[in-house]
């Protein structure tokens, strides 16, 4: 198949697309820079340049290739807006070609668990952090009926190949012998690690199942006191981890921080029943013990 990836120079694109060439594919990347297409060319994959809002360069991709694979995100003000228009553009592409269109949300459009594990078909209680993804999936799992196969994937906490949130843990510990978490650090993540989720969205532009939405998580929800402290403990004697107020954390880092703090226990067997996809490695708390970062 010919793919077209946006975000391809991100850290799940350079997964997905690495994976897709290895399995025979041909990638087209969206990116946003020369240098970073320049980099992509040299991996074997074409480029686009541009940004993912873009229609003409959104309707070329599409028109190219057989199946879109939608994953660039920059956290900014307007990242609702351009996810949104990006989308249209995709789903006003591919009108009547049956092509798979999939679409990267997130576990956090269900907001705070309280405790409680869910499930595709749960409630959502999505934070204004990321507010407008639940329509842009709306948007997604709807374009079954004007002739796309949409599908939504809904990754939890990506770890693995020395990036992530694991990165900014490692490198915090290394240059301040400090790990700052926010919030109290009882609260649970749901984890993927991203060959996992790089395999999964192999199986959703080669099996399409047209209209579902799909969580992608691993293993069992670890709180986040646990992660830190075996981070801390891998870098060394004298690290501490460190609970910052979440209101405060707030004001260091942005609202991201609130979505880090939120309690997340995230699972299903949906995407190994549909797909017979499986998670093949170690859990968080095994990865960081071995892994370099």
């Amino acid at each position: 198949m010919n793919v077209f990836v946006t975000g391809a120079t991100g850290y799940i694109g350079s997964a997905i697309c690495q994976l897709l060439q290895q399995r025979g594919h041909t990638v087209t990347g969206l990116t946003r820079g020369p240098g970073k297409a320049a980099a992509l060319r040299e991996k074997g994959y074409r480029a686009i340049v541009g940004e993912v809002d873009d229609a003409d360069l959104i309707y070329a991709g599409c028109k190219r290739n057989d199946a879109v694979i939608h994953c660039a995100m920059e956290f900014i003000p307007s990242a609702g807006l351009i996810d949104s228009t990006a989308v249209r553009h995709m789903i006003d592409a591919n009108r009547g070609t049956l092509k798979p269109l999939v679409y990267t949300s997130g576990v956090w459009v269900f907001g705070d668990t309280k405790g409680r594990t869910v499930g595709e078909a749960s409630a959502l209680h999505t934070p204004e952090f990321v507010l407008w993804r639940p329509a842009v999936e709306e948007m997604v799992v709807n374009a079954k009926e004007v002739g796309i196969s949409g599908v939504v994937l809904r990754p939890g906490m990506v770890f693995g190949r020395g990036g992530g949130v694991l990165a900014r843990m490692f490198r915090q510990a290394r240059a301040e012998r400090v790990i700052r978490i926010a919030g109290h650090g009882g609260n649970h993540w749901s984890t993927i690690h991203i060959d996992d989720l790089a395999e999964l969205y192999l199986h959703a532009i080669t099996r399409p199942a047209a209209g579902e939405v799909f969580i992608a998580t691993g293993g069992m929800p670890h709180r986040v006191e646990r992660i830190a402290a075996e981070v801390a403990s891998r870098c060394g004697p004298g690290v501490k981890v460190v609970n910052t107020p979440v209101g405060l954390a707030v004001t260091q880092m942005g609202p991201v921080a609130g979505c880090l703090a939120m309690d997340q226990k995230v699972a299903s067997t949906k995407a190994a029943r549909f797909f017979g996809w499986a998670v093949r490695h170690p859990s968080i708390l095994e990865h960081i013990r071995t892994a370099e970062y």
